[in-house]
């Protein structure tokens, strides 16, 4: 059996197991081996809440089991509480429906799990500013707040446009898209984390740090983000500028983790001392890189898919707990670089791409995003 085949199979067999010991809790970091905490009670508008139950759709759609179903479907029900919040939303309302409502509506047209989803993107939609061109990243006092994590988000709109046959959603998408190409993307291909506008001229202020090391550092999951995010813009617009950016963070990634043996240090522009790694940056990396390849003549994407595929192989072999009575599968994740308490832990949306990668790289998987 082939390493990607075995890896697909102890994937299915320990999220099963994980799902009948947590019941309908939602995890989010594994604590020496247990998800302790239940984030329907720590925090329901948490934005990591949507990735169990997209591993559970992405599972089911692959075995057709019931328990990954069901599953999926009673995180999805949980989640109304958070519209009911509604304060407590910010940008990453994608992440957290498109995992939910959205994959159930795609794979079983689910009529309740679409007008979710199109609530969903209806508030995505109405965090936009016109003066900047952008999506405001948090909440609080971040009014004029634009990150790149709003990338992965944005296909949601792409997804209600189509949905609504209204241009208003993709409009906004691809505004903001333009304005992160502008001025998150650096000309090397590295990115910004933030950027800080004045919310009611639209002018560039300042540009933090971030989860990242320092200003001006490359925060690898941020490089992650614009990656595949890019590559999501281009599947909906067919706007080679995308691509071309997607691309071009892609070498700019890759020369930085093909001397690590493809695992992604936390920041690309971090001092040597301490090593810290973020394991969670190299599988949406390897996700995003198989975006690109779906894009591509035959031979040219030969490059991407078979780096995507030395990414997942690597994680596979060093990083990955398969114990099946303990909870967290990819190991060495890593938050934010300067918080100590959530560095080399694992993190679900860790194995939520991991086990997405594995599943495009079986020719399985279906459009989550």
């Amino acid at each position: 059996m082939e390493w990607k085949q075995e890896a697909y199979r102890k994937i299915e067999e320990k999220i099963e197991k994980e799902l009948n010991r947590m019941g309908n809790k939602i995890p989010y970091i594994a604590e020496d081996g247990i998800y302790k905490k239940d984030m329907k009670e720590e925090n329901i508008c948490w934005w990591t809440n949507g990735f169990f139950a997209g591993i559970l759709w992405q599972l089911y759609n692959v075995s057709k089991k019931t328990c990954f179903l069901e599953g999926a479907e009673k995180i999805e029900e949980i989640l109304d509480e958070a519209f009911t919040d509604f304060i407590g939303l910010h940008h990453d309302v994608g992440f957290m429906w498109l995992h939910t409502s959205v994959a159930n509506y795609r794979l079983t047209g689910n009529e309740k799990s679409r007008v979710r989803g199109l609530h969903a993107a209806t508030v995505l939609a109405g965090r936009y500013n016109g003066n900047g061109e952008f999506i405001r990243a948090w909440n609080l006092d971040k009014t004029g707040w634009m990150i790149v994590d709003s990338m992965m988000n944005i296909p949601l709109l792409f997804w209600a446009a189509e949905e609504f046959s209204d241009s208003r959603f993709s409009y906004i998408a691809k505004k903001h898209a333009d304005t992160a190409l502008r001025v998150l993307v650096r000309e090397d291909g590295s990115c910004n984390h933030i950027v800080v506008f004045n919310p009611d001229t639209g002018e560039v202020l300042e540009k933090p740090a971030g989860q990242g090391y320092a200003e001006g550092s490359s925060w690898s999951r941020g490089q992650a983000w614009a990656l595949y995010g890019f590559a999501l813009a281009y599947r909906y617009t067919k706007k080679q500028e995308y691509l071309d950016a997607a691309k071009k963070i892609a070498h700019y990634v890759l020369a930085n983790i093909i001397t690590t043996d493809y695992i992604a240090r936390v920041d690309f522009r971090s001092p040597k001392e301490p090593i810290m790694w973020d394991t969670t940056a190299s599988a949406c990396i390897a996700c995003g890189l198989l975006e690109i390849a779906e894009h591509l003549s035959e031979y040219e994407s030969l490059f991407y898919s078979d780096n995507a595929e030395a990414i997942l192989k690597s994680l596979n072999k060093q990083y990955c707990n398969w114990n099946v009575e303990e909870d967290g599968i990819l190991q060495y994740g890593t938050a934010a670089y300067h918080l100590e308490e959530d560095t080399h832990v694992p993190i679900i949306y860790g194995d939520y791409f991991l086990a997405e990668g594995i599943i495009r790289l079986l020719n399985k998987s279906f459009l989550i995003w």
